[in-house]
């Protein structure tokens, strides 16, 4: 949903003083101003190499990476001290990828077939599509597409009509199926999944380039699409904390506290790589923005299913690959976790906020049945659980008198609607980094698995 027209104006006056000082900026280094947003905070500059390079004391240059190519730069961005205290950020310069899709896949097999992703929502369950309100699904991509036939395919198996997708370019990005049926397979399971679990919503896919700019403005974009007008926010990218700058890291927690401003869940994958996060320094490590306490961090957990039910369900832990979670280096406690009692950082015993906040089937091994490029495949990771959470959210905003919005203080509150995962760990083998789940609150699973109807029913409730 898009700001107020009272929040549009209140913005539009208090970001003049300081899009002013930028636009003097960008005159006096030969700079140009392409475009301004005082809603998003945001004003986009272009120019040349050099005149970068002389703007801001910088040294771009090209660098090779692990099959990619990226510009970015050396040195510390400087700024004028009048305008400095305006500047949250300036994005755009490095182009590195920040983020990894959280998805891992396997041949459907005899053994192992999987699950469709509507009869997951209904081991949990999530309650059949309700007459309501209509609703949309913001799904973040930073690369990869859809095929509509895969739709069309997933959703006749799962016999449910195909939904409505809708792919919105963020910043040149673009629905781009490719043969990297990694890329193209997130991109499936986040349509899939969602729209699996909440028939009849629309689902806005917003594709973006793999960069902290790219990333923040596809979710500053979906949420201020008042076309769309998505009330709930899947994604399924992200990358160790300590991989991001803290200027990206501090415009992605603003822009996903103005989503939770504007009454829009977001839900956000933890990781596939256990407690170091998939990083071999000796520390242990959280994934972001999962780790925002603006998102609803996402873990995984491996269910057993007889008679149409879950019998079982422990931490997702393969040993190589498993949930990720742990206690944030970089955000204090939030408020809504004061009540829970979070273990010590394995990093030394610091404090800091915990993550993940909930949970579900996130292992390839009891995963999720995908069409990707017209082959079925078996899906898992914690990018499956995301748009799981997204979908029940979604069924919920379709009824509910009010939308739940930032739902996370609620879920705290309520930890009666959740089952707890006691048993596991997403400790590596071989490794001692990492946590082990237990009563309560744990940083493999959150507060848990979702008891659906229940959630449903407290969220949907008349005052």
């Amino acid at each position: 949903m898009a700001i107020s027209a009272a929040m549009a104006a209140f913005r539009a006056t208090s970001q003049a003083e300081g899009i002013a000082k930028v636009q003097d900026f960008a005159a006096a280094h030969g700079l140009t101003v392409i475009g301004t947003d005082a809603a998003r905070r945001l004003v986009r500059l272009s120019g040349s190499v050099s005149l970068c390079q002389a703007a801001f004391q910088i040294d771009l240059n090209h660098y090779i990476g692990t099959n990619v190519r990226f510009r970015a730069y050396e040195g510390a961005l400087s700024l004028p001290d009048d305008l400095a205290p305006y500047v949250e950020s300036v994005l755009g310069l490095d182009q590195r990828p920040v983020a990894f899709r959280k998805v891992l896949m396997r041949p459907q097999s005899q053994a192992l077939p999987g699950y469709a992703p509507n009869l997951v929502g209904q081991f949990y369950g999530f309650p059949a599509a309700q007459n309501g309100a209509p609703v949309c699904i913001a799904i973040i991509e930073l690369g990869g597409g859809y095929l509509d036939s895969d739709t069309a395919t997933a959703f006749a198996a799962m016999g449910l009509a195909p939904p409505s997708v809708v792919a919105v370019s963020v910043d040149g990005g673009g629905n781009q199926p490719t043969p990297d049926s990694g890329a193209d397979g997130e991109v499936a399971l986040d349509i899939q999944v969602a729209g699996g679990v909440t028939p009849g919503a629309k689902l806005a896919v917003y594709f973006t380039p793999n960069t902290d700019a790219g990333f923040a403005d596809a979710i500053s974009a979906a949420s201020q699409d008042s076309g769309n007008d998505p009330s709930v926010m899947s994604i399924s990218w992200g990358g160790p904390e300590d991989g991001w700058s803290a200027q990206a890291r501090a415009t992605m927690n603003s822009v996903l506290q103005d989503a939770a401003s504007l009454d829009i869940s977001v839900f956000v994958a933890a990781g596939d790589n256990l407690g170091t996060d998939g990083l071999n320094d000796g520390k242990a490590h959280v994934d972001f923005p999962a780790s925002s306490p603006w998102a609803v961090g996402c873990g995984g957990t491996a269910i057993t299913v007889s008679g149409g039910s879950i019998i079982r369900e422990i931490v997702w832990n393969d040993g190589s690959s498993g949930t990720g979670g742990g206690i944030s280096d970089v955000f204090a406690v939030p408020a809504f976790q004061a009540g829970v009692q979070l273990p010590p950082s394995v990093n030394g015993g610091k404090a800091g906020r915990g993550v993940p906040d909930v949970a579900a089937d996130g292992s390839p091994e009891t995963g999720y049945q995908i069409v990707v490029n017209g082959q079925t495949m078996v899906v898992g990771g914690t990018s499956a659980v995301a748009p799981l959470w997204a979908g029940l959210f979604a069924l919920i905003n379709r009824t509910a008198a009010k939308k739940p919005g930032f739902p996370l203080p609620f879920l705290y509150q309520n930890q009666e609607l959740f089952r707890a995962i006691t048993s596991g760990s997403n400790i590596a083998t071989g490794s001692t980094l990492g946590y082990q789940a237990g009563p309560g609150w744990n940083a493999c699973a959150g507060l848990g698995a979702p008891r659906g109807a229940e959630i449903f029913k407290a969220l949907t409730a008349t005052p």
